[in-house]
C-alpha cells in the first residue's frame, strides 16, 4: 500500500476529521456504484454507502495493510448490501402474506390504473399493520414476517399457544376490517 494511504488511514484512526473526509471522498463514488449495482435502488444504495463508511471507520483499527483498502471496503459494502437484500426479501415475504390475509387479488397483467390502486393499497396495508395494538401486531409480525411457529411465539411472548392463536385470529380480522373500512373511505 502507498505510504500516503497508510498515513491517511493512521490519521483517520486518530480521529482527524480532514483525513476522514478525504478517505470518504476518495472511495464514496466507487462504494455507491458497487452498492447500486447490487441493490438497484439509488436511495437504498446511498443509505448503504453511509452505513459502509460508518462500519469501515469503526473497524479501521483492524484493517490489515496487506489487503488493498479498496478490496477491504468493497467487502464491507458487499456484506452491507447482502444484509439489506435479506431484509428486503423478508419484508416482501411479510407483504405477500399480509396481502393473502386480507385476500387482495392480483391480476396477471394489471392496467396502469390498477397498478396505482395496488400501490396505494400496499401503503394503506402497511399503515394499518403499524396501527394495530402491540398485542396483535407482534404475533402477526413474528408469524408472517419472521416465520415463527406458534410454539416459538408463545415461548417468546411468555403466553399460551391458545392465546397466540387467538391474537393471530383477532389481529388478522382487525387488519381485514380496517383494510375494508379504509377502502370504503377512499372509494367515496
Amino acid at each position: 500500500m502507498a505510504e500516503d494511504q497508510v498515513e491517511l488511514i493512521t490519521a483517520c484512526i486518530k480521529g482527524d476529521e480532514t483525513a476522514i473526509a478525504q478517505l470518504v471522498q476518495e472511495h464514496q463514488l466507487g462504494v455507491f456504484r458497487f452498492a447500486f449495482s447490487i441493490l438497484n435502488d439509488p436511495s437504498e444504495a446511498n443509505e448503504a454507502t453511509q452505513e459502509v463508511f460508518i462500519l469501515a471507520l469503526r473497524a479501521l483499527k483492524s484493517y490489515n495493510e496487506t489487503t488493498p483498502f479498496k478490496a477491504w471496503i468493497y467487502k464491507i459494502t458487499l456484506n452491507v448490501c447482502r444484509s439489506r437484500l435479506r431484509k428486503r426479501k423478508t419484508q416482501e415475504r411479510l407483504h405477500d402474506k399480509l396481502k393473502s390475509i386480507i385476500q387482495v387479488r392480483l391480476q396477471a397483467s394489471p392496467s396502469l390504473e390498477e397498478m396505482v390502486i395496488l400501490k396505494e393499497e400496499d401503503e394503506v396495508l402497511w399503515e394499518l399493520l403499524r396501527s394495530l395494538g402491540e398485542r396483535h401486531r407482534i404475533p402477526l409480525v413474528l408469524r408472517y414476517y419472521h416465520n415463527f411457529k406458534i410454539t416459538e411465539i408463545a415461548e417468546l411472548m411468555n403466553i399460551k399457544e391458545g392465546t397466540v392463536h387467538s391474537r393471530l385470529s383477532t389481529g388478522r380480522e382487525r387488519l381485514r376490517l380496517m383494510f375494508i373500512h379504509s377502502q370504503k373511505i377512499t372509494g367515496d
